[in-house]
């Protein structure tokens, strides 16, 4: 059963699990499961992706359950009218609060425009080596992407030297194998925490918030971070 955080007669968000894709998918048919159906099949009614999330990013996922709330919806994310919130695990220490400014270039060679805001919320050391250095740092981080390009906090934080643990292509391999060998931990930390919008039709503003998944969670007691409520 996927955990529903928010529904009313024209939308409905869930808290996808890391691994899940949203719909079916060229890149993976081998995959059985996908949100989409899941959540079809569980509320007994057509859905639609509002937006996507990568198949590793856990957390909100908002989808329409017309078609005409769907085209309205798709708009608003476009015209970045939905706020989008993220929390992340990266290596090393970043700094208190930044702004990466770094335009991305999509797969067809376009350049766009991409911009992401970060606060640190903790930044921590534990006794563990990796390479020439004898303990492993790493800071858990609130991401604020004002355009939504695609991997763009992935690679955001990649360009800063601070990637995405458990993040592949973009990633760090040393900390990925690391987390895989040492903690037998191989998920990507990163987690939609939150969308805020105003409503298309009541007009009401609306916070869908998600708790982050056990792995997450399992990520934050390794490296001793509790999370503030």
């Amino acid at each position: 059963m996927l955990e529903i955080l928010y529904q009313d007669e024209d939308l409905i968000a869930i808290n996808k699990p890391h691994g899940l894709l949203v719909h079916r998918s060229m890149i993976a048919a081998d995959t059985a499961e996908f949100a989409l159906q899941m959540l079809r099949d569980q509320i007994g009614r057509m859905v639609y992706p509002a937006h996507r999330l990568d198949r590793k990013t856990a957390g909100v996922l908002l989808f329409s359950l017309n078609k005409e709330m769907n085209s309205t919806i798709q708009q608003a994310f476009a015209q970045n009218l939905i706020k989008k919130e993220y929390l992340t695990i990266v290596r090393g220490h970043t700094l208190s609060q930044g702004t990466i400014d770094y335009p991305l270039k999509k797969e067809n060679g376009a350049i766009q425009e991409c911009l992401t805001h970060y606060q640190t919320l903790k930044s921590t050391e534990i006794n563990v080596p990796l390479g020439k250095h004898p303990t492993s740092r790493y800071s858990l981080v609130l991401a604020k992407p004002e355009t939504g390009r695609m991997h763009q906090l992935r690679r955001h934080f990649a360009h800063i030297l601070h990637p995405i643990i458990g993040d592949r292509p973009h990633g760090c391999n040393k900390q990925n194998r690391l987390w895989k060998e040492t903690f037998q931990h191989d998920t990507m930390l990163l987690h939609a925490s939150q969308l805020s919008f105003d409503h298309p039709k009541t007009k009401q503003h609306l916070v869908i918030s998600a708790d982050t998944q056990p792995e997450f969670q399992r990520a934050l007691e390794i490296i001793n971070i509790k999370m503030d409520h």
